[in-house]
């Protein structure tokens, strides 16, 4: 399977913890039993999905203002992946 060139999530309007999920589910392809936590976030992206070669996240410095725990996670686990597993990890572009 090839890989997506560029995968693009907005995260501009999303107010809770549930709907960045949700967002992340839907985008990346996660599967609709995904648990909506980081845990289970880590274990999809490490394990789970195909990544994109690269992940661009609009909306950024919004969702880090209006979710800074889950935004803090949420890059903690992309950053874990490309460090761990550089092949699998996409590119990070957080706009």
């Amino acid at each position: 399977m090839t890989r997506r060139p560029l995968l693009e999530i907005d995260v501009r309007d999303l107010g809770t913890a549930r709907e960045l999920h949700l967002a992340l589910r839907d985008a990346l392809g996660l599967p609709l039993w995904y648990g909506c936590n980081w845990d289970a976030f880590w274990d999809a992206i490490s394990g789970l999905v195909e990544m994109p070669l690269q992940l661009r996240i609009s909306g950024w410095h919004s969702l880090s203002q209006r979710l800074p725990d889950d935004a803090r996670l949420m890059e903690q686990c992309l950053r874990r992946l490309q460090a761990q597993y550089p092949a699998w990890a996409a590119q990070l572009h957080f706009e």
